[in-house]
């Protein structure tokens, strides 16, 4: 088999398309409706799907295929795609032989209710770690995108590949994000922290952070259920090449990835100084 396309160049590869999959989801986000909730997830944001995701899907598709036919692909809505059956794999193989990741709306729901947070995901994977992700803010004309041990760079959609900035870690507010499930952590935060739980502050009328709010300065930590490799875990390598520190539930390093179960990694915390990030450990471990 020859060898493996480069992380840098997949994602070049994919930066115009993914430009134009963020034109048409922001041109249509006024006027799309949700499709039927997908099945086997435990919450409302899980669950959400609109035809932009799927054609988005479809389109990443079409581009990884006709440049690199030999690569592992697995998509958010892979089960309901045609093109599926074509990648070589949707599972990790060997080390070096990548596998490519997407999710084309990270925040259906934020999408189907007018936020403008929502963006597309795309990363690439290798057995142990992230070796790159890209992510895509159709709503702002905005992308970033990380490679192994390169740091985090910006721009916006007229600014080059190789023209992006360094993202640096702002100074962010004291504000915790609680990914769904973890609502009982408040408690034990609210004393310290401005938190965000967002199982029961989601709005269709007010727009609050998602995860990539660590990014921008918004938060200052986040703790999540579970990394899902498409995109929280993806949005977490981006944080720690930005200098934060990312742990397990227990404060222990990430596992290698393809130890994960179902493109999961387990519960994550995400902080942006040991300080912020022994108050989340001693919470979660209350």
């Amino acid at each position: 088999m020859a060898l493996a396309p480069e992380p840098r160049l997949i994602l070049k590869t994919l930066l115009p398309y993914l430009k134009v999959a963020a034109k048409y989801a922001s041109q249509l986000q006024s006027e799309i409706s949700a499709l039927p909730a997908k099945e086997g997830t435990d919450n409302f944001l899980g669950a959400a799907l609109t035809d932009v995701d799927l054609s988005i899907q479809n389109l990443v598709e079409v581009v990884l295929l006709g440049n690199f036919p030999q690569i592992r692909f697995y998509g958010e809505e892979y089960q309901q795609s045609a093109n599926t059956k074509y990648f070589r794999s949707i599972d990790f193989g060997e080390f070096g032989d990548y596998l490519v990741t997407l999710d084309p709306i990270d925040g259906t729901q934020f999408y189907i209710d007018g936020h403008t947070n929502y963006q597309i995901i795309l990363s690439v994977l290798n057995t142990d770690d992230y070796e790159a992700v890209i992510t895509v803010s159709p709503a702002i004309n905005h992308y970033c995108y990380a490679l192994r041990g390169q740091g985090v760079f910006e721009g916006t959609f007229t600014v080059d590949f190789e023209d992006c900035q360094p993202l640096r870690k702002k100074s962010s507010k004291s504000t915790i994000l609680l990914g769904w499930g973890m609502e009982k952590l408040t408690t034990f935060l609210n004393d310290k922290y401005s938190v965000i739980d967002i199982a029961t502050c989601y709005s269709k009328d007010n727009q609050i952070p998602n995860i990539n709010g660590l990014l921008g300065g918004e938060l200052s930590g986040a703790i999540v259920r579970s990394g899902n490799l498409i995109d929280s875990a993806a949005l977490a390598f981006m944080a720690k090449e930005m200098g934060y520190i990312v742990s397990l539930f227990d404060g222990s390093p990430l596992p290698p990835l393809n130890t994960c179960k179902n493109y999961k990694l387990p519960g994550l915390i995400m902080a942006s100084n040991s300080s912020i990030h022994q108050d989340l450990l001693a919470a979660v471990k209350q």
